[in-house]
C-alpha cells in the first residue's frame, strides 16, 4: 500500500475538501482527486461523499481514517526507531492529563525529570477532557494519558494507579491543615457549587451522588479552567469539589478550607491509558515508566486523603 495516499486521505478528510487538501499538500487538484480514486479502487468502497460544500467520510471512509491514522504512526515510529537504535530514547511523545487530577498536579515534575533523564525526547502535555483523550489515544495522536475513570472502552487499555476521595473546598477561614474536617453531602445541597460540566467525571461522580440521596447540587457555574476555578473560591464566587490530590496541590499555593465529603464519602479511580491497538514506542516507554514513579513517589494527602494504592 502506498502510504502516500493514506497520507493524502487523512488531509482530505481533515480538510473537508479536496481542492482544500490540495492547497495544503502542495499538488494540484486532479493528482488529488486520482489518488483518492486509486484508494476507493484499491478498497472496492465509496470513502467519500462529494458535494458542493466538500466532501465528507461515509462510513468505509471513517474506518480507514482511523486505520490511517494508527499505520502511519507506526510508519514514523519504525523510522524513529530505527534512526536512534543503540542510543538513548529519543522522539517525540504526547502525553494527556485530565484537569483537576494528580496528573495535572504532575505535569511539571514530569517534564522536569524528562527533561533531566532523557534530554533528546521532546515531551508533549495536553490537559483535557477524558473523552476527548480516550479518541486520541484510540487514533494514535496520543501515547498515554492519566484520566479518571476505569473503563471499559473498546480500544484502549486502562491501568488502574489510584482511587481518591472528593473534597469540598471553599474560601472558609483559610484553615491550611484541616485534618479530620469532614463535610455531610446533605450539608452541600445548599452550597453554591463551582463544578466542571456534565463531560467530566469528576461532575458525574458528584451528580450521581447527590442523586442518590434524591438532592440536588446547587450549581451556580460551570468553569473548565482550573486556574480560573480556584480564583473563583478564593473570591468567594462559589465552593468546589476536587480529588484529594488536586486539593493537596492547591493548599500548597492558596488559603483555602478543605472538607473531606462523607456521608457517603464519594470517590473517583484514576487510571493510565494506552492504546490497545499498538505497543509504545521505546521513548514512550521511558515516559510511562516515569510517571509511574511520580505516582509511588506522591504521599499520602495532607488533608486526610485515604487513597487506596
Amino acid at each position: 500500500m502506498d502510504t502516500r495516499r493514506l497520507y493524502s486521505f487523512i488531509k482530505i478528510i481533515d480538510a473537508g475538501s479536496i481542492t482544500r487538501a490540495a492547497d495544503i499538500l502542495h499538488i494540484a487538484q486532479p493528482a488529488l482527486s486520482q489518488q483518492l480514486s486509486a484508494l476507493e479502487a484499491q478498497f472496492g468502497q465509496q470513502l467519500v461523499i462529494r458535494s458542493k460544500r466538500g466532501v465528507a467520510p461515509t462510513e468505509a471512509g471513517r474506518t480507514l481514517y482511523r486505520h490511517a491514522q494508527l499505520i502511519l504512526r507506526q510508519v514514523d515510529l519504525a523510522h524513529a526507531a530505527v534512526r536512534v537504535s543503540g542510543r538513548a530514547p529519543a522522539g517525540g511523545v504526547s502525553v494527556g492529563l485530565a484537569p483537576y487530577s494528580l496528573g495535572a498536579a504532575l505535569a511539571l515534575p514530569l517534564l522536569k525529570r524528562v527533561r533531566e533523564r532523557y534530554p533528546e525526547i521532546l515531551l508533549h502535555v495536553n490537559e483535557n477532557f477524558g473523552g476527548v483523550i480516550s479518541e486520541a489515544i484510540m487514533t494514535g495522536r496520543m501515547d498515554m494519558a492519566f484520566i479518571y475513570g476505569a473503563g471499559p472502552l473498546r480500544g484502549v487499555q486502562f491501568e488502574h494507579l489510584r482511587t481518591e476521595d472528593l473534597f469540598l473546598i471553599s474560601a472558609g477561614d483559610g484553615t491550611r491543615d484541616p485534618r479530620g474536617n469532614e463535610v455531610s453531602l446533605r450539608e452541600l445541597e445548599r452550597v453554591p457549587l463551582l463544578l466542571p460540566s456534565r463531560i467530566h467525571t469528576v461532575r458525574q461522580v458528584v451528580d450521581a451522588a447527590f442523586q442518590q440521596l434524591a438532592l440536588e447540587p446547587n450549581v451556580v457555574g460551570e468553569v473548565e479552567s482550573a486556574l480560573t476555578l480556584v480564583n473563583a473560591v478564593e473570591d468567594r464566587l462559589g465552593a468546589t469539589v476536587l480529588p484529594g490530590s488536586a486539593a493537596r496541590a492547591i493548599l500548597d499555593v492558596r488559603s483555602l478550607s478543605v472538607r473531606r465529603i462523607v456521608d457517603p464519602v464519594i470517590q473517583v479511580k484514576l487510571s493510565m491509558v494506552t492504546s490497545d491497538n499498538q505497543p509504545l514506542s521505546e521513548p514512550a516507554l521511558a515516559v510511562h515508566d516515569v510517571f509511574l514513579e511520580l505516582v509511588r513517589d506522591f504521599h499520602s494527602d495532607p488533608v486526610g486523603d485515604k487513597n487506596e494504592q
